[in-house]
């Protein structure tokens, strides 16, 4: 399967807010004030607004649920949503919650993000399957976002 580059997106979470626990897991929502996006194709910045909607699992999983406005550097407006999901061992895990700088490669986190434009230029995001790689950091995630071609 072959890929391409669509954009490196990093993102600013601001203080997390503990709903607890919950049916599937503990709940606790991020909302994300601002970030920015730059690719081969659009750049641009992040909207206040969004967030991640996460629970963590029993079995250590921690689902995401992204939900951002994008505004590209040219005007446009685009709606992108991911799912996705990150674990690793414990000490990896309290490492990334302490805010520590982490190897990516010491554990697992993967989005698939979907896009949703009416601006023409942009409209190709419609039609695209997109898979992500993510590097958690203290000041929030940032995510190198792939086109499967």
């Amino acid at each position: 399967m072959d890929s391409r580059l669509l954009m490196t997106l990093a993102v600013k979470v601001e203080d997390t807010q503990k709903i607890g626990a919950v049916p599937h897991g503990t709940r606790v929502t991020a909302p994300v004030p601002s970030g920015t996006f730059e690719g081969p194709r659009l750049r641009g910045a992040v909207l206040p607004g969004g967030g991640d909607w996460t629970v963590l699992r029993s079995d250590g999983v921690l689902e995401l649920d992204l939900r951002l406005t994008l505004a590209t550097d040219d005007g446009a407006l685009i709606y992108m949503t991911s799912f996705g999901l990150r674990h690793g061992p414990p000490e990896v895990l309290a490492a990334l919650s302490r805010g520590e700088r982490v190897d990516p490669a010491a554990y697992y986190f993967r989005t698939t993000p979907r896009f949703e434009t009416a601006h023409p230029k942009y409209a190709f995001l419609n039609r695209l399957v997109a898979v992500a790689t993510a590097d958690r950091r203290a000041e929030g995630p940032t995510y190198t976002i792939f086109e499967v071609l």
